[in-house]
């Protein structure tokens, strides 16, 4: 949590988007692994972010069911782990959103989260992570 900021300041080393977002959106966590953790990364990330791009953090997009923790599943199972598990809210619709996450791997989750985004039809999603962590394909 205390590294959010820091973490988030490497963003602001780039230029700003040319279409500056509407919101900021983080990925949400289940409740069952906030309560867990006490934390959700991607927000700790998103604040920071929202600040830098002068606009503010959205709740608009909700976690419909608890999943596995993509990091402890394979990649073929990573896409129908989170199929169906995120929905956004309407009042999303035709905003250009900046969608943040902490780790990028297979874009699951990331994928997921838009498809239902792209749903309730926002404008636009920009995708913003902080890691890169590819998973490696099996032989």
């Amino acid at each position: 949590v205390y590294l959010a900021p820091t973490l988030a300041q490497v963003w602001q080393e780039f230029p700003p988007p040319v279409r500056l977002p509407d919101c900021v959106i983080p990925i949400p966590l289940s409740r069952q692994r906030w309560r867990r953790r006490g934390y959700n990364q991607a927000l700790e990330l998103a604040r920071p972010l929202a600040q830098w791009l002068r606009c503010p953090v959205q709740e608009g997009l909700s976690r419909l069911r608890a999943t596995l923790p993509q990091a402890e599943l394979p990649r073929a199972a990573r896409q129908s782990n989170v199929a169906g598990a995120f929905r956004a809210s309407d009042r999303l619709q035709g905003r250009q959103v900046a969608l943040v996450d902490d780790v990028l791997t297979t874009g699951a989750t990331l994928e997921a989260a838009t498809a239902a985004l792209h749903q309730v039809g926002v404008g636009g999603v920009d995708v913003w992570v902080c890691a890169e962590a590819p998973v490696p394909d099996p032989f």
